[in-house]
């Protein structure tokens, strides 16, 4: 059976030592954000998801979702009680703004918790995840009354939310929807149409699930230019806050998936249901892009928190599997046969997943901090800063955290060889969940075209020259240290970066030459910035242990895993840099029909 162990001393060392939490005491938020505060959050955190989400999980998984023929949905069984558990707790209130019942903890404190919940059970913490996306676009976006219609109740867990953009004839472009919304005479409007693929979009788990709707207005133009935001609560709320009529929106069914199966992902029928615009009309894409930019982010965690599990049950089965001998002998003559940890391709596995989850858990952790600080920071320097920071990582910590996941994640099954594919042992479900998160919330091809296609060239590349800036000064300062050999390293690869930075800006005549190297630029600045995670780690790790302070065995992992990092992964930066400056003309040059068999 899996077993899952929250990282706690791991988030503990980010949180100290990469975010330097301490130092933002007089940020506002972050008063409350005390050493034992923090330390509250992950251990009685990291202990509710071991013994009341993990549990649930792999059943969860088997059983899925069930929806009856009135179009109500209940979940797996024990998803309802550990809900009500988790909304007893307070779990889901920990970043949300005081005013609306919330404890107004930093975002970077939520992040850790929301790791440990994905970790324990993804398709639960998505019900949770999604109501939180919707209520940062009420707090954004929604009129004074809307907010104290729903945000009270949505912050406290009583009431679930969503995000409806997809249509069956429409993904991305989301310029082709065709839901409509007619106006009335009261203010409201009817929605009529479709949405498919809406995570939690009808559940037991709420009285109530305020939906956030896509739609487009009498004569709005027909692009994504036309397109408004509503709101549409699943049951009518009357003005004293009671709970009225249901609404004329349905779940027409629930989409039969690779994984997440207790997750109800639905088709919703909107069939003239009353919904109220939220902002401007015609402002709704932007409106939107509020829940989705919480939700890439929030998908990049899901990408780290699968994976992790994963790694964590390959590394106990390797420890207990005895399959073959060391390459050097017998490494325990009186067994016989020695564990898989002997055989270096296992380590290479292993060695893999550990460093890029304990680099991806820093850069999750450090991209969560220029949240706060883009609302919080008292200094307009600071926030402009943080702002571009998250604004340009954002594509990197969905894309790059969700591919490394998948990845990572199929390592794991691959460590267990055949019992990876069976359904008991339970890692073939990791690898199902896992898939999915390279999908939804723009799929990773479209977070690297972003990339390379908007955060380069905004504002003139501020974002990119700051993070160049950040590396180079970091790097230079480390080169008189313990980590000298890390921060030359890193320096090459941010020469590299630098490089297929300059390539583009030479090449844009031909716009297939940024699509054709949207990915690999997208996972080379992964490769940088994890590895600034791990140059901070490295100097942190290299001075506690020279205090004579810490957990000497865990400061030494640290250290082993930051020169493999350096060794195994940072050279991947001049591949990347070649296959972009290998341009697009090999890779347009096929007619279609040269792709069939026949």
């Amino acid at each position: 059976m899996p077993q899952y162990t929250p990282p706690v001393r791991d988030t503990r060392f980010v949180l100290e030592h990469v975010v330097g939490l301490s130092r933002y005491a007089n940020v506002p938020g972050f008063a409350a954000a005390t050493p034992d505060t923090v330390d509250a959050v992950l251990e009685e955190g990291g202990r509710f998801v071991a013994e009341v989400l993990f549990p649930i999980n792999q059943s969860g998984d088997q059983e899925g979702c069930t929806r009856h023929a009135d179009g109500s949905v209940t979940t797996p069984a024990g998803f309802k009680e550990a809900y009500e558990q988790f909304v007893e707790s307070g779990w889901g209130t920990l970043s949300a703004p005081e005013a609306f019942g919330g404890q107004g903890m930093p975002h970077v404190v939520s992040t850790a918790f929301q790791e440990y919940m994905i970790s324990a059970n993804m398709a639960f913490a998505m019900y949770p995840g999604l109501a939180h996306g919707a209520i940062a676009a009420l707090v954004a976006k929604g009129s004074p009354e809307q907010q104290e219609k729903y945000l009270p109740k949505m912050v406290s867990g009583e009431w679930g939310g969503t995000m409806n953009l997809t249509e069956p004839q429409c993904g991305t472009d989301l310029g082709l929807i065709r839901t409509r919304a007619e106006p009335q005479a009261d203010g409201s409007y009817k929605i009529t149409g479709t949405k498919i693929f809406i995570s939690a979009g009808e559940h037991d788990l709420t009285d109530n699930i305020i939906h956030l709707v896509l739609a487009k207005t009498p004569g709005a133009p027909d692009s994504s230019k036309g397109i408004s935001l509503f709101v549409v609560p699943k049951v009518m709320v009357n003005d004293d806050g009671s709970l009225g009529e249901r609404n004329a929106v349905s779940c027409g069914s629930i989409e039969h998936k690779m994984g997440i199966h207790g997750n109800a992902t639905c088709v919703l029928n909107y069939d003239g249901a009353t919904g109220w615009l939220v902002g401007e009309e015609m402002k709704g894409l932007a409106a939107m892009f509020i829940m989705m930019n919480a939700a890439r982010l929030g998908v990049g965690l899901q990408g780290l928190g699968v994976a992790e599990t994963a790694y964590q049950n390959a590394v106990q089965y390797a420890e207990d599997r005895r399959q073959g001998r060391a390459l050097t002998g017998a490494a325990e003559p009186g067994e016989k046969a020695d564990t898989l940890f002997v055989h270096p391709d296992v380590r290479r596995m292993l060695m893999n997943g550990k460093a890029w989850l304990e680099g991806l858990r820093a850069l999750c952790l450090w991209g969560a901090l220029q949240v706060d600080l883009e609302h919080n920071a008292e200094d307009d320097a600071e926030r402009q800063e943080a702002a571009d920071l998250i604004g340009l990582l954002t594509p990197v910590i969905k894309g790059v955290g969700t591919d490394k996941g998948y990845a990572i994640a199929t390592d794991a099954q691959q460590v267990y060889g055949g019992h990876g594919y069976i359904q008991e042992w339970g890692m073939e479900q990791y690898v199902r969940d896992a898939r999915i998160a390279m999908i939804y919330e723009g799929t990773n091809g479209v977070q690297a075209m972003d990339l390379v296609g908007r955060k380069l060239a905004m504002n003139g590349g501020r974002a990119i020259q700051l993070f160049f800036k950040i590396v180079a000064q970091e790097c230079a300062a480390a080169k008189s240290g313990p980590a000298a050999d890390f921060a030359t390293r890193l320096e090459k690869a941010l020469s590299e970066l630098q490089a297929a930075t300059m390539w583009f800006m030479g090449n844009i005549s031909n716009p297939n030459n940024i699509g054709a190297g949207a990915v690999p630029y997208m996972h080379l600045l992964g490769v940088v910035s994890v590895g600034l995670m791990w140059l901070r780690m490295a100097v942190a790790a290299a001075a506690l242990k020279d205090a004579g302070e810490g957990d000497a065995a865990f400061l030494d992992a640290k250290l082993v895993t930051a020169r493999f990092f350096a060794e195994r992964v940072l050279p991947e930066a001049g591949a990347y840099r070649r296959q972009i400056e290998g341009g697009a003309e090999a890779l347009m040059a096929l007619p279609p029909e040269m792709f069939r068999a026949a």
